[in-house]
């Protein structure tokens, strides 16, 4: 699995070890022994771990190294200034299943990234090709989904915004390709980030073992509900010491309702910058502890300055949830997408504060024409809606005289269809684009007007 540097391992595995704390009557299911009732977690896992799977995947890894000046003297100025080379590689991680009925699998993006060909082992040992549905490397997040007559086991997901430090973890997944291992621990912290993994960060903390392999594995209550997908591990010498790292499930619920709904993720913006809260910070605003996201400045005509909020506010809570700091405002932000409506609670001269927001479309959801087909560069697309539901892609930028301007397109064009396929978001643009036919009719919606412009 793809290593990421600063001490992290972004692929989190499992190894087997033992649940150092007694477990209560309430905390695990009991079996008896020997007329003895001895607590095991093997009830509740035996229901659960149906629903991890192992996932193998094939790419291509394309590099490009410089040619020497003195080849060009040789053989001409015509002769290539770059090499580009490819090498086959492969991967392995866990997923995930989320959805039984649709066959839904949730993973990392770097296990998947690159993949031309990613297979989905299940428990039972069956393997089926999985089709990727999309992804986003901010949160480092992917939606598989995998059609199977195999009656399908799917985990529920928990509320992790209700999560407590020291409530029980467990953790399932695929260490160095063994097969499914599970270990066990404890919620070790919760709202980590700084670790310059992703660009949103805001993960629950686990000293379950974890080992690399993991990446994409889930991470469990005691009722077998899904806390989060593991996703790295503080590994300084590239073996587990007991500091692991697991999306939110929450964060995880609302990135993949998104992605099935638009293709992509719909990343929201709030409009504010800030830092972290200190004791001393606090304390000269009026406010006594420092769990908090403190707000720097509030942009111009933001979805911030339109609720009320202030520079000088400390953001204590999210649709009632506490925020503990900046890091962990800006990941619920990004992640609930945009257009959606939250309540924020501010400190403001030591007074409480309410406030309604409706977040706004952050730039990273437009997608540069030229990721999707070169024909159509110099144009951006965005997914639009219609009573709230996908209705299309918008070119939202178009740049004068580029090729996608020389085609025929114009700015607020709606693309609704690809050779009399419907096209309802990026994400169906993107997969009908990927393997491209020769002639390529888009179907444009124009003000009142339908009308088909022909790319080549």
């Amino acid at each position: 699995m793809r290593k990421k540097n600063l001490f992290v391992i972004s692929a989190l595995a499992l190894t087997v070890s033992t649940l150092m704390a007694p477990l209560t009557a309430n905390a695990a299911l009991p079996i008896t022994v020997s007329n003895q009732s001895v607590p095991s977690l093997a009830p509740m896992l035996e229901q659960v771990t149906p629903a991890v799977v192992s996932i193998a995947i094939e790419g291509k890894q394309v590099s490009k190294q410089h040619v020497p000046d003195a080849y060009r003297f040789f053989f001409g100025p015509d002769f290539p200034t770059e090499q580009v080379q490819e090498r086959p590689f492969r991967g392995l991680g866990s997923g995930v299943i989320i959805d039984a009925n649709k066959g839904y699998i949730v993973t990392n993006q770097h296990v998947i990234n690159n993949a031309d060909k990613i297979m989905v082992q299940l428990y039972d040992g069956h393997e089926v090709t999985a089709k990727l549905i999309g992804s986003d490397k901010s949160s480092d997040i992917a939606l598989l989904q995998i059609d199977t007559p195999k009656k399908l086991t799917a985990i529920k997901l928990a509320n992790s915004d209700k999560l407590r430090v020291g409530d029980f973890a467990i953790a399932i997944g695929n260490p160095f390709g063994l097969g499914q291992t599970v270990t066990s621990g404890i919620v070790s912290a919760l709202g980590r980030s700084g670790l310059n993994l992703e660009n949103i960060e805001n993960f629950i903390q686990t000293d379950a073992a974890i080992n690399s392999g993991n990446s994409g594995g889930a991470l469990i209550k005691l009722n077998g509900e899904l806390i989060g997908i593991n996703t790295a591990i503080l590994a300084p010498d590239k073996g587990n010491v007991g500091i692991g790292f697991a999306i939110p499930s929450n964060m995880v619920n609302n990135l993949t309702a998104q992605i099935i709904k638009f293709g992509q993720v719909r990343r929201g913006t709030l409009g504010v910058q800030g830092r972290e809260l200190t004791a001393e910070l606090a304390q000269t605003f009026g406010y006594d502890t420092n769990q908090g996201a403190f707000v720097n400045q509030v942009m111009p005509n933001s979805a911030a300055q339109k609720a009320g909020l202030k520079a000088g506010d400390i953001i204590i809570a999210v649709n009632d949830d506490p925020i503990r700091s900046f890091s962990e405002l800006r990941a619920k932000v990004a992640t609930l997408g945009a257009g959606k409506t939250l309540t924020l609670k501010a400190m403001r001269n030591g007074k409480l504060q309410q406030f309604t927001v409706t977040l706004s479309a952050s730039a990273d959801n437009l997608v540069n024409a030229d990721d999707l087909h070169s024909s159509l560069s110099g144009a951006q697309f965005s997914n639009t809606t219609v009573n709230g539901k996908a209705h299309g892609v918008e070119v939202t930028q178009l740049t004068k005289g580029s090729l996608a301007a020389r085609s025929g397109l114009l700015k607020g064009d709606i693309i609704i269809g690809l050779n009399r396929l419907a096209i309802n978001n990026l994400g169906q643009l993107r997969k009908a684009l990927a393997h491209p036919p020769k002639v390529i009719a888009l179907e444009i919606q124009r003000s009142n007007n339908v009308l088909y412009l022909i790319i080549r």
